[in-house]
């Protein structure tokens, strides 16, 4: 973790910024260096300098060339920077070669994200998770980690697993993460069970790029007293609080961790205990920053990772928040006119809520039923898609006959399937009243 005494004594860590522009590459064209000022804002660090590069591909042995390593060893000196923080990801041999050249500490934007990740997780859960996933990321780079921790004692990207973890033999690390999936995989399974087995309400979760104001619009809705900070991963797990519709009726509302371009892999698959709400849900709001002038890429990077989970074809309605902070109107005219299904909100004002209402409670209605699906025991095809796709609320079995009757809430895109392969489904209407 961070050196206290340093803190207390000198402030915070010092970090020179580097971003490298690449062909096809998605950036803020004001300031290319923006996301990755935030992440180090957010992971404690003081960015003193920055140095921004455009190449059409990258060095093999330092990522930006011997020439800008030199020019960057010259602002480390001069800044008397304490770590270099690259807006890539780096080779484990990349970054042991950068550290000798520049004479301290490098981190890429993925060890700042675990980096991050690692001080926000609060709950049991999130501490294995994170924990996996940082030491997937350094299983490579054991061997450059064990001279980074000889050399530098705390700071940014040795948090999570701690010092004595990253110092044991691989041996003990790869035993210590198949420890952590086994562990993972129970409450993946228990979450599973957790989340089909609310079938009073159909259920709706906010998914979104990081700082979007998912739970500012979570305490709109619910009440819910969710800790609300302007700081990018403010939220690592779940909750999940009752939305009771002002028209009549409720859902089952539920916050998920915020995503973020190239959201490391590694978090992605650590996480999807957490996502398991967003995965089982019935509508899906992904919620947008309409006031960022990066909202349209933000928009495409969560749809990355959603695709990632599965839930490209989920049913999902575009909130557009923020709304009231938009400094042109041009800009919300040009989001709702590239998704002409979008909704303008702002959740810290409260305006627009009742219209999202209205468009959720049709979206439950016409993207989801209660339905009972008879097939044969046998059938292991339908039985499977539906403990993937369907929340099952019961099951009635016909030992004589060989059947059983799954009472279950499905998107109605599953009915497709359904009847190819046979079942026989009798529809009820959701209970969106309730």
């Amino acid at each position: 973790m961070i050196d206290t005494s340093r803190n207390e004594h000198e402030g915070r860590e010092r970090a020179i910024l580097v971003g490298v522009i690449l062909p096809g590459g998605v950036y803020n064209a004001d300031d290319p260096l923006d996301e990755i000022r935030g992440l180090a804002k957010t992971a404690g660090l003081e960015a003193v300098g920055s140095m921004l590069q455009k190449r059409q591909q990258v060095d093999v042995a330092t990522y930006i060339g011997s020439g800008k390593v030199e020019e960057l060893k010259g602002l480390v000196e001069a800044f008397e920077a304490d770590v270099v923080v690259f807006d890539s990801d780096l080779g484990p041999a990349q970054t042991r070669n950068l550290e000798k050249a520049l004479g301290c500490k490098v981190v890429d934007r993925t060890e700042v994200i675990l980096d991050i990740f690692a001080v926000h997780a609060q709950t049991h859960e999130a501490h294995l998770q994170v924990e996996l996933a940082q030491l997937e990321y350094a299983m490579p780079r054991l061997k450059r980690m064990w001279t980074h921790l000889s050399r530098y004692k705390g700071g940014i990207g040795v948090r999570g697993p701690g010092e004595k973890q990253l110092e044991e033999d691989k041996r003990l690390v790869v035993h210590r993460i198949q420890e952590l999936k086994a562990k993972l995989g129970k409450i993946q399974a228990r979450k599973e069970r957790e989340v089909a087995g609310r079938g009073d309400f159909p259920t709706v979760s906010l998914v979104g790029y990081t700082n979007a104001g998912k739970s500012t619009l979570m305490n709109a809705l619910t009440d819910a007293g969710v800790l609300v900070e302007n700081k990018l991963f403010a939220t690592l797990d779940t909750r999940t609080r009752k939305w009771r519709f002002r028209g009549g009726g409720a859902a089952l509302l539920s916050d998920t961790v915020g995503f973020i371009r190239d959201l490391p892999h590694s978090l992605v698959a650590s996480f999807k205990a957490t996502l398991e709400e967003a995965r089982q849900a019935d509508l899906l709001l992904h919620v947008v920053d309409a006031s960022s002038p990066d909202a349209e890429m933000q928009v495409q990077a969560v749809v990355e990772v959603l695709e990632e989970l599965g839930l490209k074809d989920h049913p999902t309605l575009l909130v557009l928040n923020k709304a009231d902070k938009v400094p042109d109107r041009s800009f919300l005219d040009v989001l709702r006119a590239h998704h002409r299904d979008s909704i303008a909100i702002s959740a810290a004002k409260g305006e627009g809520l009742d219209a999202l209402e209205q468009r959720v409670r049709l979206a439950l209605l016409e993207s989801a039923l209660d339905a009972e699906v008879e097939t044969s025991v046998a059938d292991g095809r339908v039985l499977s898609y539906l403990a993937q796709h369907a929340q099952i609320l019961g099951r009635t079995y016909d030992e004589e006959n060989d059947r059983v009757v799954l009472q279950c809430r499905l998107p109605r895109r599953c009915l497709d399937f359904l009847y190819e392969h046979g079942a026989q489904v009798r529809e009820k209407e959701i209970r969106v009243y309730a």
